[in-house]
């Protein structure tokens, strides 16, 4: 039986970062203070220069001694894969290939097990990277992101891959905004405070309920009379969508991390949105044995109403996690 751990992707503190209201220790010490100790970053948030100019040893080292300062655990780093950076051409294959290999050196500098790779990503040039990746320690994984799933074709195409490759250094990361139930209270507010009519929100949050296919939400809006951001907020639907937790079962042997996706925790610790309940249950079924890192993005949709409160977001979550999957509640977390 595997043990569910709880991390925090630094990803959640971006609005905290980006002001200068948090620095790289801020971060992780809180992470270790709410009991979180798994520890995953992208690479441009966290460390200046990354991937354009590289990052000097001495900012790599300050890592390392904040990790231990902390007793955490390096998880994750997010790499991207600009392979459009070159105006009318896509990066040519060998170049891709070098790409992740550089990212795969940078994970290791850090000390991570994994590290994430955007959906977009082809297969072919992850499994050309991978013996790279074994002699590193290193595993590379796809992450699973909404509107893909479990099901999507793009999706099995990178399974058949994996597993016609033969390497353990191919997994996946699934991001739980995959598994969205309802339409965010969170988002709902943003558009009517957008003009959105609450007759239009109010339809459109009763579709996303009763699973309308995105198309026909979008035209029902239109003959409605919406408009501008009435038509943002049906397309929305086109981009998530409720798919089940369970489907993660088939493919448990190479999923070794979670992003712990969520846009509100209510003061009762609950969201509202994603079924967490559900998910934690599946991945207990599934004798997962790795990190669900905390990944707060509500902060996009209040940033125009309030100063986001990432801290006590990520707080409320990791609360939830940890009655969920069966631990005390450390002392922080109840504060």
């Amino acid at each position: 039986m595997g043990t569910i751990k709880r991390g925090v992707s630094l990803y959640s503190y971006q609005n905290e970062t980006f002001q200068g209201k948090m620095s790289l220790e801020d971060c992780i010490r809180t992470s270790a203070e709410l009991g979180a100790n798994g520890i995953e970053i992208i690479g441009e948030q966290t460390f200046w220069g990354w991937p354009e100019v590289g990052v000097e040893d001495a900012k790599i080292d300050e890592w390392h001694q904040l990790i231990a300062k902390y007793d955490c655990v390096p998880v994750s780093h997010d790499f991207m894969l600009d392979y459009k950076r070159y105006k009318g051409r896509e990066m040519p294959f060998e170049e891709q290939v070098a790409s992740v290999r550089k990212d795969i050196d940078f994970g290791a500098r850090l000390g991570m097990k994994y590290i994430r790779a955007l959906v977009s990503i082809a297969p072919e040039v992850l499994v050309a990277a991978a013996p790279y990746a074994e002699e590193k320690g290193i595993k590379i994984l796809i992450e699973v992101h909404a509107p893909l799933h479990f099901d999507h074709p793009w999706i099995i195409r990178h399974a058949e891959a994996f597993e016609k490759s033969g390497s353990d250094a191919l997994g996946f990361l699934p991001d739980m905004g995959m598994f969205l139930h309802a339409y965010p209270p969170v988002m709902v507010e943003k558009f009517k405070r957008l003009g959105v009519p609450a007759n239009i929100a109010d339809y459109i949050v009763k579709a996303y309920e009763d699973r309308m296919l995105s198309e026909y939400v979008i035209l029902n809006v239109q003959q409605m009379g919406g408009a501008g951001p009435s038509i943002a907020m049906a397309e929305v639907i086109r981009h998530n969508s409720a798919f089940e937790p369970k489907r993660m079962l088939d493919y448990m042997p190479r999923i070794h991390n979670i992003h712990g996706k969520f846009y509100q925790m209510y003061a009762d610790y609950v969201e509202p949105s994603i079924p967490y309940d559900k998910i934690v249950d599946v991945l207990k079924q599934g004798g997962y044995d790795g990190y669900i890192c905390s990944e707060y993005e509500g902060n996009r949709w209040i940033e125009d109403a309030e100063e986001p409160d990432s801290v006590e977001q990520v707080r409320r979550q990791q609360v939830m996690l940890a009655q969920l999957i069966g631990e005390p509640t450390p002392t922080a977390l109840a504060a």
